[in-house]
């Protein structure tokens, strides 16, 4: 079974994004990564609130229409009690396991906080840190949360305001938004050559220190 982050584009979408990012990091030697992941965090108390709000009326509506059949009177409550012990679990378990559903319960905050921490991990477990210039930079994109993040090295972050790359990550979340996800991050990998080609030129002794896409 495939993930999300392996849905996101087809196997010709991500080799066109490679070819992409090979061909731009022949003229500056930064390390450009786009990175797609399924989600940057589990979010359990989304699964809960959606587990609450949808248990409670279920288990109301299927107390009136089971109750008459077994008995009338305040017995009813023990009903109730029951298939809430039974829907609240199901419910969240089905919750926790469905993005789709789980992403309508997020809180937007938490999800800012989650995508940055999760760049941030990826940025230093992929390695994006070791570049010989310190100009790695992560292009990072959550599917569950529909959020980018970038996220550069001490070398580039010297030279480039933070300013320009929210900007390419406006236009990249929009782009991915209308369902032109591939030319969506093609056009941000170039923007961001362009960007570096200025301060990174490409040297001859440069080499492809970074994988050019990530999916996990």
């Amino acid at each position: 079974m495939t993930t999300p982050a392996e849905q996101f584009l087809t196997k010709a979408e991500q080799d066109q994004v490679t070819a992409v990012v090979r061909e731009v990091e022949k003229t500056t030697s930064g390390e450009i990564v786009p990175m797609i992941v399924s989600r940057s965090h589990d979010y359990p108390l989304a699964a809960a609130l959606c587990s609450a709000m949808t248990s409670l009326p279920l288990c109301l509506v299927l107390t009136g229409l089971i109750g008459p059949y077994i008995w009338i009177g305040p017995q009813n409550l023990w009903l109730f009690l029951g298939l809430s012990a039974v829907c609240y679990p199901s419910l969240y378990a089905l919750a926790l396991r469905t993005d789709k559903i789980k992403r309508f319960f997020l809180n937007q905050r938490q999800a800012d906080h989650e995508v940055r921490e999760a760049a941030l991990a990826a940025f230093y477990n992929e390695r994006l840190y070791k570049t010989r210039d310190e100009n790695g930079i992560l292009l990072f994109i959550s599917v569950l949360e529909h959020k980018v993040w970038i996220l550069a090295d001490a070398g580039i972050d010297k030279k480039i305001d933070e300013a320009v790359w929210e900007s390419i990550v406006k236009d990249m979340t929009q782009g991915i938004k209308s369902g032109r996800r591939c030319e969506a991050i093609c056009e941000a990998v170039r923007r961001v050559g362009l960007i570096l080609q200025t301060h990174f030129p490409y040297e001859k002794s440069d080499r492809d220190e970074l994988h050019n896409l990530i999916i996990r």
